[in-house]
């Protein structure tokens, strides 16, 4: 089965569709389409998870700021060198509750997404999120983290102002903060760019998120030098959400609509809604030193995993 052939023939049968008067005509075709849309996203493989979660129409980090919390105050800068726009970060509130929200942010269109460099954050991008991670462990305010990146980017400018330093303080940083910390894989969640952001109490993943050392491409190239492999490395990379919390990577996968979370965003959020409150509830409740503890081991374990 290929997924976007598969869609392409769904939307121009839709397309038809709209053109017709009721009759058998217009039965028999719309009884195709529930077929073709059955046959298409039931027993999705790895690569087609890939294909989803790469999806330009998917929502981004943007449409869940909005969906999910109110009086969000955007904060820039990393107070070393500049702002990036491929990382938001601000404080909000979350059911009247004071929160952070770090967020690795995608465009919608071609202009933002060169303005936001496709996701993929330079140093002074994580450089903002230990700011704001700090301050929020300083005013005990909950923090909420979303992945979506590609990986973080790689220009050689990046590496001279410390990229790698910048990911690493993250890294450190995130594994001893005092304050709750729950991480959401929105599409993709690649190598340490996502990392950065991912150590946290809770990982939840929307369902045809990926979240993975690297991409498939990237690892067909380096194991077998051949990146035409890239849907074989996708199975066997593990990166989806039903793998990754089979392997106990993750804690929470959020259901999505059939073809996407974008053609019923409001559903995904009131599930996302509901997970956030619950486990927002239980980490304040738990003392501070249980909690970095149970961090602790939370990545521990994952080492010893096979």
């Amino acid at each position: 089965m290929n997924i976007v052939e598969n869609e392409r023939k769904i939307k121009e049968l839709q397309a038809h569709v709209l053109t017709l008067e009721p009759g058998q005509e217009y039965d028999t075709l719309t009884k195709k389409i529930d077929e073709l849309i059955k046959e298409t996203y039931e027993n999705l493989s790895a690569w087609d998870r890939v294909t989803l979660a790469r999806d330009p129409s998917r929502p981004k980090a943007s449409d869940f700021i909005e969906g999910l919390f109110h009086d969000f105050y955007e904060f820039h800068g990393d107070r070393c060198f500049g702002d990036d726009h491929a990382m938001i970060g601000g404080i909000a509130y979350f059911h009247d509750k004071p929160v952070t929200v770090i967020a690795q942010a995608k465009g919608k269109s071609l202009q933002e997404n060169l303005e936001r460099n496709f996701g993929m954050c330079n140093p002074e991008g994580y450089r903002k999120a230990l700011r704001l991670a700090k301050q929020a462990e300083k005013f005990h305010r909950p923090i909420i983290t979303f992945v979506d990146t590609a990986g973080a980017y790689p220009g050689i400018e990046a590496e001279e102002r410390g990229q790698a330093q910048a990911i690493a303080e993250c890294l450190y940083t995130f594994s001893d903060l005092k304050t709750p910390v729950i991480c959401v894989v929105l599409s993709e969640g690649g190598s340490g760019g996502a990392l950065a952001l991912s150590v946290a109490d809770r990982i939840c993943m929307m369902e045809n998120a990926i979240y993975s050392v690297l991409s498939p491409e990237g690892f067909a190239s380096i194991l077998w030098k051949d990146e035409t492999r890239a849907q074989e490395a996708a199975e066997v990379m593990k990166l989806t959400s039903y793998d990754l919390y089979q392997k106990g990577i993750i804690d929470y996968l959020v259901k999505e609509p059939t073809g996407g979370m974008q053609n019923d965003l409001k559903l995904v959020l009131h599930d996302l809604d509901r997970y956030l409150t619950q486990e927002l509830e239980k980490l304040e409740n738990m003392k501070e030193k249980d909690m970095l503890e149970k961090r602790y081991q939370k990545f521990r374990e994952m080492g010893r995993m096979s």
